[in-house]
């Protein structure tokens, strides 16, 4: 058998094919790295990257977009409540045309002696498929305004392209997003992609978009515009957003927070509970109120137990629920 002669490791490296190697960042670089605040384009809701707002046909999508394209184009107000600052905005309708864009800015500001300057607000009709340079048009518009902020495609649908057949639905709606998140996180713009919900909707918001799960998994940040028997609420989750979930009001073409959903739909329900027991001719139980109500029993336990301890009801023998007025009238608690 023959000998053989190790061979050096530097002249085996030498002779190996070069492979490509991670670029790597110690812990101690970064985290003595000053970054730049997130920057937000409407407050609480919208920051910059890639954002999803899906909802049910006919819910207001499109006009709830135009509330926040005007409060950043003139650095007003979005939602009736939100301050938002002032930049340039490209909103791309694809669904409306002029006329109808004309008649929404009619319907919100009727007189035109009171309508603000919308000249930093730009419209376009007509757009590429996001993978035949829809990120090339954006870049052009990127570099002829002074403080480009906000871009909406209104809907996504129309510039998705169709699915690779050599990839999952997941994999498809992932790659097909990428270059755009990639865009928009690059250049500190919020790029706000409209879209729809499932029939039959989902437990989790995000299982609500319709397609796969790649949206929700390439998009920063999620918006779902939903309407149940509580009324309208605005949910929004994302990787620089709180997840919360806001009830929200829409009149005339307006749309305006009304308050935290949890809240509201509380005091709703409290105001129901009050109503059936206002009614009643005689002390009310747990179940009888669920009955009226429509609300589930164990929801009703749980609230007739904090309205009796804040004083909103009061308790008249074993199980039973009055006004404080009859307890305080002579009905024993």
């Amino acid at each position: 058998m023959l000998n053989q002669v190790p061979v050096p490791i530097e002249d085996y490296e030498r002779g190996r094919k070069k492979t490509a190697r991670f670029i790597r960042t110690n812990t101690t670089e970064i985290m003595t790295t000053v970054f730049p605040p997130i920057r937000w384009v409407v407050p609480g809701y919208v920051p910059e990257g890639l954002a999803i707002l899906a909802g049910r046909q006919k819910l207001g999508k499109t006009w709830l977009a135009i509330d926040w394209a005007l409060a950043v184009a003139c650095g007003g107000t979005a939602m009736g409540s939100v301050d938002c600052e002032q930049g340039d905005v490209l909103y791309i309708d694809l669904e409306n045309g002029h006329r109808r864009v004309q008649r929404r800015i009619e319907t919100l500001f009727p007189d035109a002696r009171h309508r603000p300057d919308l000249s930093r607000l730009d419209w376009v009709s007509e757009a590429p498929m996001l993978n035949n340079g829809f990120i090339d048009a954006l870049d052009d518009w990127r570099l002829s305004v002074a403080k480009p902020r906000l871009v909406v495609i209104d809907v996504l649908q129309r510039v998705k392209p169709p699915g690779n057949a050599n990839q999952n639905a997941y994999e498809s709606d992932y790659s097909t997003l990428s270059g755009l998140q990639r865009w928009a996180t690059a250049h500190g713009i919020a790029v706000v992609a409209l879209h729809h919900t499932k029939k039959g909707g989902a437990d989790d918001p995000l299982e609500a978009l319709s397609g796969s799960n790649g949206m929700s998994a390439c998009a920063d940040t999620t918006l779902v515009l939903d309407k149940d028997q509580n009324g309208v609420t605005l949910y929004v989750r994302g990787r620089d957003v709180e997840e919360k979930e806001s009830a929200m009001n829409f009149t005339s073409g307006l749309w305006s927070i009304i308050g935290e959903a949890a809240d509201v739909r509380r005091s709703d329900e409290r105001s129901r509970i009050i109503d059936a027991v206002e009614k009643a001719s005689v002390p009310i139980g747990p179940s009888e109120i669920a009955d009226i109500t429509g609300m589930k029993n164990s929801n009703v336990r749980k609230l007739l137990h904090g309205m009796a301890s804040a004083g909103q009801l009061g308790k008249s023998g074993r199980g039973k629920y009055v006004l404080p007025v009859r307890v305080r009238a002579g009905e024993q608690a």
